[in-house]
């Protein structure tokens, strides 16, 4: 073999390897990042999770004891029809086994929350009817407005059938409110949910390197996060147990639930904010800010609307000042956002 042969294949074969070289650097470079190990000695809290919500927004389970959770009615004039139901004849009594038999299958008519409570002869509270209890008197409910609509003429009807019905099953005469002034009044309301309903939303772009499931995990889970009942989901908990999170953070949720999710590219991932759902003392906003900078920060990302347009300092500035001004036409209206009415009503 001539020098100049050997000279040629030396000179492929460092060719070669630097192809070889630069290959395994860009897969390096652009494969997800993972989560690195935790340092030693560190005290890890134990993993949570998002705590599940029964039918009345209450928390059921957490790792911990919590204190029994106070009933009272729920029922509100400001956002409900409410009809009175008096037992016929005096000193008439029901079992809160007899109530419970006779209420109706679902706890809706048509998209609206339905509910009957009953006086309790010995809390002296209105609740919705336990066992063992005795109840001197009756109320159903039905809501005026949601994040479906407003109550309907057909909605009200079906509200009356299903009262009158509970009624005759206890021996007992219900008392409606006139139909078409309620529909009125539930247009007026739905009218102003409407106007003031407010849900935010940013996104967290990946500059570079996309992101593995469990490395955005690992990161939101160091800004207080803990993992959602639903794959790719992780809520920020409210300060009181039990009420809707402060903040959701999403991503793909194929990515979270692929065999394996170290190999799963993220790109991007969502803040989320329901103004209406948590109080304003939580400072919502503001966390969420902090939150969306500190991401963007550590994981090499942008913060941008759903669009994909970079939100500046100055715009989150104008977004946080027309909150306040939300925020004070809710109380202003006894819809204070975080509040059970409020809670009830933009759902």
């Amino acid at each position: 073999m001539s020098n100049l042969q050997i000279g040629l294949a030396i000179a492929g074969g460092v060719v070669l390897a630097a192809v070889v070289a630069h290959g395994a650097w860009n897969a390096r470079r652009n494969a997800p990042r993972q989560a690195q190990p935790e340092p030693v000695g560190d005290q890890q809290p134990a993993p949570q999770r998002e705590p599940s919500l029964d039918a009345d927004g209450q928390g059921d389970t957490q790792p911990m004891t919590l204190p029994p959770v106070a009933r009272r009615s729920v029922m509100d004039a400001l956002i409900d029809v409410i009809a009175t139901i008096a037992l016929d004849g005096p000193n008439t009594v029901v079992s809160g086994e007899a109530a419970i038999a006779a209420m109706p299958a679902t706890r809706r008519a048509g998209t609206k929350p339905f509910a009957i409570e009953g006086y309790n002869l010995t809390t002296l509270n209105w609740e919705v009817p336990m066992p063992g209890q005795r109840y001197g008197g009756f109320q159903a409910g039905v809501q005026l407005a949601n994040r479906s609509g407003a109550l309907n003429e057909i909605e009200y009807s079906e509200y009356v059938v299903k009262t009158q019905s509970f009624a005759d099953a206890i021996n007992a005469t219900p008392e409606f409110p006139e139909m078409l002034e309620e529909v009125a009044r539930a247009r007026e309301l739905d009218q102003f949910a409407s106007a003031h309903d407010a849900q935010l939303g940013f996104t967290i772009r990946a500059r570079n390197a996309s992101w593995s499931p469990g490395y955005v995990q690992q990161n939101a889970a160091r800004l207080g996060f803990v993992a959602g009942v639903i794959p790719g989901r992780m809520v920020l908990p409210a300060s009181v147990e039990g009420l809707a999170p402060v903040l959701i953070l999403s991503f793909d949720s194929q990515a979270a639930l692929a065999e394996d999710p170290a190999q799963s590219a993220v790109r991007d991932i969502a803040l989320h904010l329901d103004v209406a759902q948590v109080d304003r003392s939580e400072q919502p906003f503001v966390r969420m800010r902090e939150v969306a900078a500190a991401l963007a920060q550590t994981m090499d990302g942008l913060v941008t609307d759903d669009n994909g347009q970079l939100l500046t300092a100055e715009t989150m500035d104008v977004i946080g000042s027309e909150l306040e001004s939300l925020y004070d036409t809710l109380e202003q209206r006894d819809l204070a956002a975080g509040s059970l009415l409020a809670r009830r009503l933009f759902v």
